[in-house]
C-alpha cells in the first residue's frame, strides 16, 4: 500500500487550497525569528508531498476595521522575505506557469489568497495592489460581515435580516476577474452565495468547504450550491475541522472526511473535489477571544497535519477510487482552475 501511495503522489502536483499559515509566519517573524516556513512547516510539506500551499491573509477581528489593511500587507511582506531566506525551497507563484515551475524545479509553491477583504474596506483601487502584490484568489469573507458581503456563521446567532452582496461585492468580483483573480465562496452566506453564481463569469471554488447533506453546517454546502460550482468547472477542497466532518467528536476521523468526498462524486463526479484541509491545530492559540467565541465546538483537525495526507490518500484507494481519480482530487482539479485563470 505505501508503494501505491508513493507513486500516486509521484505523478501528481499535490494542492492545498487553503492555510492560515501567513499568520503564524507574521507572528513568529515579529518575535525575531527567520526561515519559519524552512524550519517549521518544509518538512511536513515534503513528508505529504505537497507542491502548492494556498496560503490565505486573515486578519484576526480584534484588529478590525483600523489595522486590517497594515496586518494583511505585514502578513504578505512576511511571504516573501521567507522567500528571499530560502529561495532554492519555496517560491511565490502568480500564474500557471509559476505553479509549473515550482513543481519541476522542486520547490513547494504558494498562491496567495483573501480569506475576507476586510483589507480593502470599500476601496476597490486597493485590489489592483493586492494583485501585484501576488494576490490571486479572492474569498469575500470569513464569517463575520465587511463590505462585499454577509459571512456564514459557525452557528445561529442573534442578528438581524442577513445581506447578500453589496455594491461593492459585486464591483469587486467584476474588478478581480478582469484581472485574472477568481472567486472563492467558503464562508459566504447562502443569500451571498447565489449573487455570486449570478455575477461570477470564471469558475468558482469553495476552498475549504464540506457537504452540509453529511454534516450540517452553515458552513458546509448544500447539494444545490455543490451542483452550482460544478456547473461553473470549479472545484471544493475537503476541510479537515471536526466540526465540519462529522457530528460527534469521537468521529472526527479520516473515514468521516472521507465521506463527503465520497458525496460530492456521486453528485457531480470526482472532478469537482480538492483539498482544503485548513489545518488549523498550531494555529488556534492566535484567534481573540472574540473570534473563538464564535466557534462553538473545540475544534481539532482530522487528519493530523499535511505529512500525514498518505493517509487520505491510503483512504481514498481502500474505497475504489482509481489513480486518476486521486490524481485529480489530489490537485488536478485545482490546477484545472489555475490554469483557466491565471495568466
Amino acid at each position: 500500500m505505501k508503494n501505491h501511495v508513493n507513486a500516486i503522489h509521484k505523478n501528481s502536483i499535490i494542492v492545498d487550497a487553503h492555510f492560515d499559515i501567513l499568520m503564524d509566519v507574521t507572528m513568529q517573524r515579529e518575535r525575531g525569528r527567520s526561515k519559519v516556513i524552512e524550519v517549521d512547516h518544509l518538512p511536513s510539506f515534503l513528508e505529504g508531498g505537497v507542491d502548492i500551499i494556498v496560503a490565505s491573509i486573515f486578519v484576526d477581528g480584534s484588529f478590525l476595521p483600523e489595522m486590517g489593511l497594515r496586518k494583511a500587507l505585514n502578513q504578505v511582506s512576511a511571504l516573501y522575505q521567507e522567500v528571499s531566506e530560502s529561495p532554492d525551497k519555496i517560491m511565490i507563484c502568480k500564474s500557471y506557469a509559476d505553479v509549473l515551475e515550482a513543481k519541476s524545479r522542486g520547490k513547494v509553491g504558494f498562491i496567495l489568497s483573501f480569506e475576507g477583504v476586510e483589507p480593502l474596506y470599500n476601496d476597490l483601487s486597493l485590489l489592483r495592489v493586492f494583485y501585484e502584490l501576488g494576490v490571486r484568489i479572492v474569498g469575500l469573507t470569513w464569517s463575520r460581515r465587511n463590505y462585499a458581503a454577509d459571512g456564514s456563521h459557525f452557528a445561529k446567532v442573534h442578528e438581524g435580516k442577513k445581506g447578500g452582496l453589496s455594491e461593492f461585492g459585486v464591483k469587486l468580483i467584476e474588478a478581480a476577474e478582469d484581472m485574472g483573480m477568481f472567486i472563492d465562496v467558503s464562508h459566504i452566506n447562502d443569500e451571498g452565495f447565489w449573487d455570486v453564481m449570478e455575477i461570477a463569469q470564471r469558475p468558482i471554488i469553495a476552498s475549504h468547504s464540506n457537504c452540509r447533506s453529511v454534516v450540517d453546517s452553515m458552513r458546509n454546502l448544500s447539494d444545490e450550491q455543490i451542483k452550482a460550482i460544478a456547473s461553473k468547472n470549479g472545484v471544493i477542497g475537503m476541510n479537515a475541522s471536526n466540526m465540519f466532518t462529522s457530528y460527534k467528536d469521537e468521529d472526527g476521523d479520516v473515514k468521516h472526511l472521507l465521506d463527503h468526498v465520497d458525496h460530492i462524486k456521486n453528485l457531480v463526479g470526482v472532478k469537482h473535489v480538492g483539498l482544503g484541509f485548513d489545518f488549523c491545530d498550531d494555529f488556534m492559540k492566535y484567534l481573540s477571544p472574540e473570534n473563538l467565541a464564535m466557534i462553538p465546538r473545540k475544534t481539532f483537525d482530522v487528519l493530523k497535519g499535511h505529512k500525514n495526507i498518505p493517509q487520505f490518500t491510503e483512504g481514498l484507494i481502500k474505497r475504489g477510487y482509481s489513480d486518476m481519480e486521486i490524481e485529480l482530487i489530489l490537485g488536478k482539479n485545482f490546477l484545472r482552475v489555475y490554469e483557466e485563470v491565471l495568466k
